[in-house]
């Protein structure tokens, strides 16, 4: 069967850009920002041939992807996105959350979005961890404090303005997008796409907070913000598993993308020491919220956590002002 013109120019694009970066060692280039941008858009439109798709993730994947490359793939994908709903609410803070690490424990993060959104910081967070290798991942974590996810964009904004916090897993804000992610247990490794999700901030918030894994992945997410959203803030944590989590009994570097320059600021660890293991009890979540007994750690990675997302949000000038200020709002919450 003869291929369509739009497919036919879909193979051509992905070929060309297939043939700049696979070629030997000092004849490959890196892509430009609208080279990588037009040969992602096939695959997130279906027009890509499939051993296209898999040869482009995998090779960007192997060689890693330049900030420059982040960003075309990143332009594709919020243009494949679209919009925001008209007349909805921004939030202040964009939270992606997408890890799927080992070293995932639970979701205290959702506790620390939820303080911010209850304390006037309206929080969207939007993820997928369905390839999750172990801990519990976000849709658990909501269950067990009995919040329920939005079904799409549209509802998350709605929602938004009511509740200051809403989850939006992947699948509803950009099915294309998910089905690339979920390529993963076929190709056997991450992708460019684990990465550009943490860029997408779907309601144009002001602030992002992205959560790596890898140390690497720090200055390359700062630098890609730097060519996508100039005058907007970014932090970029090593967190807990890859989320935007601190690590209480650790010391952390934020990376800080304010008003088009990156700084690194340092934190203080909150414990003295790791605690000892605790099982991944989804109840825990919703007992600490209620102050239902003593969580040390738990408690201190909320708070710690919120006071990344608070500085990040504008809403505190240094870091200790910043856990200051989550602490109280901790001591204030409606329980």
């Amino acid at each position: 069967m003869p291929m369509t013109d739009t497919r036919s120019d879909a193979v051509a694009t992905l070929a060309q850009a297939l043939g700049i970066i696979g070629r030997g060692p000092g004849r490959s280039r890196p892509l430009t920002r609208s080279e990588a941008r037009d040969a992602f858009a096939p695959l997130l439109a279906g027009t890509a041939l499939d051993v296209q798709a898999g040869a482009f993730l995998l090779l960007m994947r192997y060689r890693g992807e330049t900030a420059e490359e982040l960003a075309g793939l990143v332009d594709a994908a919020r243009a494949h996105i679209g919009p925001a709903p008209e007349g909805a609410r921004r939030p202040a803070l964009d939270w992606p959350s997408y890890a799927a690490g080992r070293t995932r424990g639970l979701p205290w993060y959702l506790l620390a979005a939820r303080l911010l959104g209850e304390a006037g910081v309206p929080v969207l967070m939007h993820g997928d961890n369905d390839l999750q290798t172990g801990g519990v991942g976000a849709l658990q974590g909501l269950s067990a404090l009995g919040l329920s996810p939005a079904a799409d964009l549209s509802e998350a904004a709605d929602r938004l303005g009511r509740e200051g916090f809403v989850y939006l897993p992947l699948a509803g804000l950009s099915p294309d997008l998910k089905r690339l992610l979920d390529l993963r247990s076929v190709l056997g490794l991450r992708s460019p796409v684990n990465t550009l999700v943490r860029h997408l901030n779907p309601l144009d918030a002001p602030a992002t907070l992205i959560g790596v894994f890898h140390p690497n992945y720090l200055d390359s997410h700062a630098e890609a913000s730097l060519l996508l959203d100039a005058g907007r803030w970014l932090g970029v944590v090593k967190g807990a598993g890859g989320e935007g989590e601190r690590r209480p009994h650790k010391p952390v570097d934020l990376r800080l993308v304010e008003q088009g320059t990156s700084k690194v600021e340092h934190w203080p660890a909150l414990l003295a020491a790791a605690p000892a293991d605790s099982p991944d009890d989804p109840g825990r979540l919703a007992a600490l919220w209620r102050g239902e007994g003593e969580d040390a750690e738990g408690e201190a990675t909320v708070i710690g956590t919120a006071a990344v997302a608070l500085r990040i949000a504008g809403r505190a000038a240094t870091p200790s002002d910043a856990d200051a200020l989550a602490r109280s709002l901790w001591s204030d919450r409606r329980r």
